[in-house]
């Protein structure tokens, strides 16, 4: 039986190898080695592109390039799918925010995050710059693991609190997201022709973020369309959709109560109980890519579990009817679970397979009852 034992582990060797994505389940991953006893096959990872850099603002430090491995290469040896989430944060340097954010950036931001500065020379050399050293280093023949995914910015049709390029129109967003987006696309895909890129949106689709005004945040539907647009008359290019269907109430798990995910391409959200809207807008001639629709990861969305008798019992659920929906949809490529461990500044939010431990921000504590479910859900066993 030597021959069958050697088949099967160059069968393990060559799906490592191309990583090969045997679930549609994924995390965004703070323990790897939990992760992999999780069984996960994607994981998302964030990258502050100006944390990457010396103070100069013109190379990569060296320290920061190995910190990314390390979580990087556990992941890519197990097989996992991994895709970066590609962020500016403010450093608080400023030749390097000044390179890295629109000229538009207000530093008032909530959460210091900003569109790239990619509309002049300077800017787009820049980014270029930053991106090749990525691309290559996590490309096709990487030895520390290959990135197949990359993500550009963070719910960006809530664009004041997550991709900030000051107050702004749904067309001026698009045509600054649009350049940022062909950009890592190009860049990418020369070290890996089969990476993808994504665009990043939240879960309003014709209606807005209520907290602002309609030149903070914008109805996705109408920046997909006008990013899509753009995109068709400067030559399209084999863009995708990260999108996060999170319920309509982030307190509350139970979205198959959402009185705003309706059953059609006007629906004000798009969560977890209307996802199909997504896929189904996907398919229409105008936005297709050589004939098929876009992919979609579901890249950012948790469950709340209430501190109460039935909290667990119905993160539970949620997770479970949201898979069971996600393996329904042939368009949707991963679910990538937001978070691994409860995080104390999150707004009170407890989303995670762990509770934090007393005192801490994002210590593990306790596992919750979804941590095994999580685990689970995939396998042939699971009810």
């Amino acid at each position: 039986m030597r021959w069958f034992a050697g088949l099967l582990f160059c069968f393990a060797a060559l799906n490592a190898q191309t990583q090969i994505a045997t679930s549609k389940k994924g995390l965004q991953v703070q323990m790897v080695d939990d992760a992999l006893e999780l069984g996960i096959a994607h994981a998302a990872i964030n990258v502050q592109l100006g944390h990457l850099l010396r103070p100069s603002g013109h190379e990569i430090s060296p320290a920061a390039l190995h910190a990314l491995d390390a979580q990087i290469r556990p992941l890519a040896k197990a097989g996992v799918r991994l895709y970066l989430i590609l962020l500016a944060r403010a450093t608080g340097d400023a030749a390097i925010d000044a390179l890295q954010f629109d000229p538009r950036y207000d530093p008032s931001a909530p959460n210091a995050l900003g569109a790239f500065r990619v509309l002049d020379d300077d800017g787009r050399a820049h980014l270029t710059a930053v991106l090749e050293v990525l691309a290559e280093r996590y490309g096709e023949d990487s030895e520390i693991g290959r990135v197949d995914g990359w993500i550009v910015g963070n719910e960006v049709n809530s664009h004041w609190w997550w991709h900030n390029l000051g107050k702004a129109s749904v067309d001026e967003v698009a045509r600054v997201y649009e350049p940022a987006v062909r950009l890592v696309h190009e860049v990418t895909s020369r070290h890996n022709e089969n990476a993808k890129v994504y665009i990043s949106l939240e879960h309003h689709w014709q209606m807005r973020f209520a907290a602002g005004s309609d030149e903070q945040a914008c109805a996705g539907r109408a920046l997909l369309d006008r990013f899509a647009a753009l995109a068709r008359e400067r030559g399209d290019f084999a863009w995708h959709v990260a999108f996060h269907p999170y319920p309509e109430d982030l307190f509350d798990c139970r979205f198959w109560e959402d009185e705003t995910a309706l059953p059609g391409p006007d629906s004000p959200r798009i969560t977890f109980k209307n996802l199909e809207v997504l896929t189904d807008y996907l398919a229409r001639d105008e936005l297709l890519w050589q004939g098929a629709p876009r992919r979609v990861i579901l890249s950012e969305q948790g469950f709340h579990c209430r501190d109460d008798a039935t909290g667990e019992a119905d993160q539970v659920l949620a997770f479970e009817r949201a898979w069971q929906k996600v393996q329904s949809l042939d368009g949707v490529d991963a679910l990538i679970y937001h978070r691994h461990v409860d995080h104390a500044r999150e707004g009170g939010l407890r989303f995670g397979l762990w509770q934090n431990a007393p005192g801490s921000i994002a210590d593990p504590g306790r596992k919750r009852t979804l941590w095994s479910v999580f685990r689970d859900i995939d396998r042939p066993t699971h009810r």
